[in-house]
């Protein structure tokens, strides 16, 4: 990875990585692109509702059931209890006739259809500009500094925080815009298809969909749809053979990305790019970012991505009514320190 000098003067790091955006939002930023979503681009959403419909665009959050990250579990309810005794179906007094049910849950965040937040993708980089790499996160905060794991909590309740980046910033600022959607399955089908910037600009003018600065641009490829039409158990062999991948190793992708100052990626697919083929790994280790677009977009230029929403069947409507944007409301939980949040979009249109 090239290193280049700055102007921009940090108190976290003397280098940033060639075409990021680090101190341009300001030295403590940690919204990323997101602070591109202005009052002015949320009115630009307001603008595309003409009808009053919406569309949910979460898949149920048990989804997939055979999971396509092992280490990611699907969300386990269980009742609330009190010394012992649940409390579900609970009657407080036994002289009135009210009965309560509180639960719990135990959810493994970017499981379904998710966000991923800043601090969920970082990079092993020279940011003192010595020769010895640190692993950083967007704007060059620290990890175990300002993102730490169960050695840096020791004896907390929590085990994991993010202190800086954390998903809450995205939720108490708004995820509320304009969305634009890029139907990549109405030209590309549900074969595989790594998608370069070709690929990408013949679709764009084929549809005639413009981009924005402070947009959040949709990538419908079918890839949920799949999984929904299988009840939530697709064959994940299959899955992995089907729909179109953003193909991050293409730059001038990356820089298309750079250039239209959107404000966030989001995909019905898993992980939106394409990770890297055993062919193109030297000795079966992959020389630089296992996944470019990741590495592009929330270690560089604090672009949150979103993965395995379910957009068919907005993706559908709006193509039917030749239309490609539409409000989107999409927060996050706010939940302090997490490092990405299931969510549940919603689409006006």
């Amino acid at each position: 990875m090239m290193e280049v000098k700055v102007d921009v003067k940090s108190s976290r790091w003397k280098r940033r990585p060639e075409g990021s955006n680090w101190g341009e939002f300001g030295d403590d930023d940690q919204l990323g692109s997101v602070g591109r979503i202005t009052p002015k681009k949320v009115l630009e959403g307001v603008a595309e509702v003409r009808e009053g419909r919406t569309f949910c665009l979460s898949m149920p959050l048990h989804y997939p059931i055979s999971s396509l990250v092992v280490a990611r579990k699907p969300p386990r309810l269980r009742p609330v209890e009190m010394n012992g005794v649940s409390r579900v179906n609970f009657q407080f007094n036994a002289d009135k006739p009210d009965i309560y049910s509180d639960d719990c849950v135990e959810l493994d965040l970017q499981y379904s259809t998710q966000w991923d937040g800043l601090a969920h993708a970082g990079l092993l980089f020279d940011v003192e500009a010595n020769g010895e790499p640190l692993p950083v996160y967007y704007n060059g905060y620290r990890a175990k500094i300002d993102v730490l794991g169960p050695s840096e909590m020791a004896g907390e309740r929590d085990q994991s925080r993010a202190k800086k980046l954390g998903i809450e910033h995205f939720a108490v600022h708004g995820m509320q815009g304009r969305g634009v959607m890029i139907d990549l399955r109405a030209h590309l089908g549900d074969v595989r298809t790594r998608v370069s910037f070709d690929i990408l600009q013949r679709i764009l003018e084929a549809d005639r969909v413009v981009v924005e600065p402070g947009d959040m641009v949709c990538f419908h490829t079918g890839f949920a749809d799949i999984i929904m039409e299988a009840d939530g158990r697709p064959d994940v062999e299959k899955l992995k053979r089907s729909c179109a991948v953003i193909d991050g190793s293409d730059k001038r992708l990356l820089d298309w990305i750079t250039k239209t100052q959107i404000s966030a990626i989001i995909a019905d697919n898993f992980a939106v790019e394409s990770l890297p083929k055993k062919s193109e790994r030297d000795d079966g280790h992959c020389h630089g970012s296992t996944m470019p677009l990741h590495e592009h977009c929330l270690f560089k230029n604090g672009i949150p991505l979103a993965e395995l929403w379910h957009l068919t069947p907005l993706a559908n409507w709006l193509r039917q009514h030749q239309r490609f944007r539409f409000l989107l409301t999409a927060p996050p939980l706010r939940l302090e320190g997490a490092m990405g949040s299931p969510v549940t979009p919603v689409a006006t249109v």
